[in-house]
């Protein structure tokens, strides 16, 4: 489908029908994750300011996320390369788009839109430990960049963390990743009991292959946000240990 994809965000062009969309993504999430989300997402959702009335201001949200964590927001029309997007991480910069889906597309899109890159990704960003992790991520990438095995290990971690992770909270996993968060499927999908659900391990997640076009067969569940970052020098280390076993 051809569409419009801004160099940057004019409120004035969104239309009632972006409005809507918006609107019923934010209610349809909500209704799921005031029972099955984390605190911590749904506590970041009301500081950075996020509700079902209105599109986010995306200047506004960058300036609250700096004032909190020090990052920043940048529009980007579509998905960016994949150095340019871990050079905007090690910068404490997100890239997101500024246009919505249609109401044809609500429970299917071939491409990350305004939905999933705000409200999936930039309200866990005014968390000191997750703002610090993506950062870490960023500078560990652009050292790797030319290494073809190491930017694979780093998007496994990625996926299973940042995108499709669970965070334990009073012993429960509860919904924390950006495409959870952001997906009907996911999110009924996340909450099964028929779904592995793992603990925390680097080991098996860079030796855990995923797919992108279906549903998690499995989730990875971490303790908190300073697990995550407090795993950076484990994960550089186990670049290395890539490194060298490619090498021999």
């Amino acid at each position: 489908m051809k569409r419009n994809k801004p160099l940057q965000q004019v409120y004035e062009l969104y239309t009632p029908e972006d409005f809507k969309v918006w609107d019923t993504l934010f209610n349809r999430q909500m209704q799921y994750l005031h029972q099955y989300g984390s605190g911590l997402y749904l506590d970041s959702v009301k500081r950075i300011g996020f509700n079902a009335l209105e599109i986010p201001d995306i200047k506004k949200t960058s300036e609250r996320l700096y004032c909190a964590t020090g990052w920043q927001v940048t529009v980007a029309p579509e998905l960016v390369p994949q150095k340019s997007f871990f050079t905007f991480l090690s910068q404490k910069v997100f890239p997101v788009t500024c246009w919505l889906r249609t109401m044809a597309e609500l429970d299917y899109l071939e491409e990350p839109d305004m939905f999933h890159d705000v409200f999936g990704h930039l309200p866990l960003l005014m968390d000191d430990a997750y703002a610090g992790f993506m950062e870490g991520i960023g500078k560990l990438a652009i050292k790797w960049i030319d290494t073809p095995e190491a930017i694979s290990l780093l998007g496994r971690i990625y996926w299973f963390t940042i995108e499709f992770g669970l965070l334990k909270e009073k012993g429960t996993p509860k919904i924390f990743g950006a495409g959870i968060v952001s997906s009907l499927g996911e999110t009924i999908n996340s909450i099964s009991n028929s779904i592995a659900k793992n603990e925390f391990d680097l080991n098996t997640m860079i030796a855990t292959d995923y797919r992108t076009d279906i549903l998690q067969d499995r989730y990875f569940v971490m303790e908190s946000t300073e697990q995550l970052y407090k795993s950076l020098p484990a994960i550089e280390g186990a670049l290395y240990n890539v490194i060298e076993w490619v090498s021999l």
